[in-house]
């Protein structure tokens, strides 16, 4: 059951074992089967992590990036260091695209305006104040 579940997208160590509990499978069993796909390297939360920051971040800033990956089970301190390999650049751009979208309702050439609507939304994806600012100034600019 673990392997197929993996063979469907790779988890956490922490995500797979609360899906195979749920399946009822004993704690033993489950403790048992994470510590041998650990051992044959089928199951690693940094590569995980790595793998998820790489396909998030073309949409999300660090932080919600982060929270993801505590629900998922991972350690802090793994999740910081996948988050830390982000490309500041690639965020700034990422951001920026996402506030291109609320230039419409933004009033024309007004950096506040634009704060004000895309300001907010950019937060909730999570980009830090910096990032917003900075996107929001680039997609004035064009």
């Amino acid at each position: 059951m673990a392997v197929r579940l993996l063979g469907l997208r790779s988890h956490s160590a922490v995500e797979l074992g609360r899906k195979l509990e749920r399946r009822g499978f004993d704690d033993d069993t489950v403790s048992s089967v994470l510590a041998r796909l650990a051992e044959r390297r089928y199951l690693d939360d940094s590569e995980f992590a790595r793998e998820l920051v790489s396909r998030r971040s073309r949409g999300r800033g660090g932080a919600a990036i982060a929270a993801e990956l505590a629900t998922k089970g991972v350690a802090r301190a793994v999740a910081q260091a996948a988050v830390a390999a982000i490309d500041p650049e690639v965020e700034i751009e990422a951001a920026a695209a996402f506030a291109r979208g609320w230039l419409p309702r933004a009033e024309p050439g007004s950096m506040r305006s634009l704060l004000e609507i895309a300001g907010p939304r950019l937060a909730r994806r999570g980009y830090g104040p910096a990032v917003v600012r900075e996107a929001c100034r680039r997609a004035l600019s064009g």
